[in-house]
């Protein structure tokens, strides 16, 4: 005959107590350590960025050219022709006059037009003689040539509206002229940026 089974024989009978196993995602306290973390991920990148930026980072501007002489030369080219282009200014106001001085400016405009390009030309004449300085002066020189014929159309439509309309300039991601002025000014010849004489 068996013997009557008792508790501490059977552990089936009564309530079974498990130990408690925490899981990594189970808690808030987890979650904060996880949100410091990515916190102090992020504050060290940026400061890595700016360390690299400040003191490693290359300051050469993106479109300076090796050919210092070949700059050098630009600006004088440029400031000679700016001199004789500022003969051209007529300092009337539009508003003092009808559609005859719009066509008179717009005749002015293609004087220092023609000026412009003959200033371009004279800067071209001579290559750079860096691999640098030869790839892009080609596309300055491009661009430059588009911003001319801008200025043409321009004074065209001056001419045939007689109404003082504003100039509109091809865009490249900003105005080709501030792209040209880019360029003139990272490599110190900032006479050879384009005259802001159509913002009147």
């Amino acid at each position: 005959m068996e013997e009557p089974r008792t508790a501490e024989d059977d552990t089936s009978i009564g309530p079974q107590i498990h130990p408690q196993i925490s899981s990594p995602g189970g808690g808030p306290g987890w979650r904060r350590t996880v949100a410091r973390v990515a916190v102090l991920s992020v504050m060290a990148a940026f400061a890595a960025f700016w360390t690299w930026a400040l003191f490693f980072a290359s300051k050469e501007a993106v479109n300076r050219i090796g050919d210092v002489a070949w700059a050098e030369r630009a600006q004088v080219v440029c400031e000679n022709w700016n001199e004789r282009r500022l003969e051209l200014a007529d300092y009337r106001q539009i508003r003092d006059g009808g559609a005859d001085l719009i066509r008179e400016r717009a005749d002015i405009i293609d004087r220092a037009t023609d000026m412009i390009e003959s200033m371009l030309a004279e800067v071209t004449a001579v290559r750079p003689n860096d691999a640098k300085g030869r790839a892009i002066v080609p596309l300055w020189a491009d661009e430059y040539a588009t911003y001319i014929t801008d200025r043409r159309r321009y004074a065209e439509d001056l001419r045939t509206t007689g109404e003082n309309l504003p100039f509109y300039e091809t865009m490249s991601e900003v105005p080709l002229s501030e792209r040209l002025e880019t360029f003139a000014g990272d490599n110190r010849m900032d006479a050879c940026a384009p005259p802001r004489d159509l913002s009147m």
